[in-house]
């Protein structure tokens, strides 16, 4: 059996949602890989620490090395391991999470140079990371999309009576979750019998700045905290329109739910988004920060029902190429190139 050691933020508390690495690891281990994980550590130096040293002790049983990799203080984590992977002469994965690393190629050349030039090949999961990689001048990137399995997620008949908001992500700045609230204010301002819940930890104390701006604009919103997939999935049911507010993004997994779910999906149009929902077909993508805008694409939601149930039609069909049979492919494609082939 072949041995891969997934580096990144396996966190298990109230404050992270769950990473990739706990969507594709099991998959990865379903198909028949030996998966070892690193870091479940809370502190960040011990964090670091524990990637290095296990790293370390596994190397003579590991053929590949799987790095989770942000654009922001995560970056130095992929550094720092993918040095050491070299020092111990691992091949090492580079996963494209974030959506700002094109600035980080830009502000950072050297260091990015040194993790992404030598690496074995470099997944981007989404075409616009891929792209903007390439226009650095790297080759070395794969296109593998993050994956679902689409069994989880039932698609229910959604009621288009009045507008039933759900944002789903963690609580933190780039993700401009202030933003849904302004929304929701600006929806009740017009008369609009409006709702919104919003599930997710908090990771930088934004939490607590959403609920005093609720305060301060007098509007109600339902905060979850953070929950299990199979628990917002449910909670999904109740309600009839995602919104994604972010300022930075790639290829949201939330997103690529919420179209396995049937939501219709109305998003700020910012990093990887328009490579994942075209405007007007599958979704509806707005400036970002404008929560003008943002209110007349939910207005148009309920204006015209019968096209966005094509549209919702149509961002199911399309997310059905994430499922894990068929991405499952991709990294069997990858892995063979390197000589770990095992799946059956």
């Amino acid at each position: 059996m072949k041995n891969l050691l997934y580096v990144g933020n396996h966190l298990q508390n109230s404050q992270t949602n769950l990473s990739y690495s706990a969507v594709l690891g099991p998959l990865l281990e379903q198909s028949g890989y030996s998966v070892c994980y690193t870091s479940s550590k809370i502190n960040k130096f011990f964090r670091l620490l524990d990637m290095l040293w296990t790293t370390f002790r596994v190397c003579k049983r590991t053929d590949l090395v799987l790095i989770d990799t942000y654009s922001t203080q995560n970056f130095y984590y992929a550094v720092l391991v993918s040095s050491l992977c070299r020092v111990l002469k691992l091949r090492y994965v580079p996963i494209l999470h974030g959506g700002n690393l094109p600035n980080r190629l830009k502000n950072s050349p050297k260091l990015s140079k040194r993790l992404f030039e030598h690496a074995y090949a470099n997944v981007s999961p989404s075409l616009y990371l891929k792209e903007s990689f390439e226009a650095f001048g790297y080759q070395n990137v794969v296109y593998i999309p993050n994956t679902i399995s689409l069994e989880n997620y039932p698609l229910h008949k959604k009621n288009y009576d009045t507008p039933r908001l759900l944002w789903v992500r963690s609580f933190s700045e780039i993700y401009n979750p202030a933003l849904a609230v302004k929304v929701l204010q600006e929806l009740r301002l017009r008369g609009v019998d409006a709702s919104l819940c919003m599930v997710g930890p908090d990771t930088d104390g934004s939490l607590a700045e959403v609920k005093a701006l609720t305060e301060r604009l007098n509007v109600s919103v339902t905060f979850t905290g953070k929950l299990k997939k199979t628990e917002w999935i449910a909670l999904s049911k109740d309600y009839n329109v995602f919104i994604n507010t972010t300022n930075f993004d790639n290829m949201p997994v939330s997103v690529i739910e919420a179209m396995a779910l049937g939501l219709p999906v109305v998003s700020t149009n910012v990093g990887g988004m328009p490579y994942l929902i075209e405007h007007g077909v599958d979704g509806v993508l707005v400036a970002p920060n404008d929560k003008v805008a943002m209110s007349d694409a939910i207005c148009s939601v309920f204006e015209d029902v019968d096209r966005t149930e094509a549209m919702a039609a149509k961002a199911r069909e399309k997310v059905e190429e994430f499922d894990w049979e068929k991405v499952r492919g991709l990294w069997e494609e990858l892995l063979r190139e390197g000589g770990l082939k095992i799946f059956d």
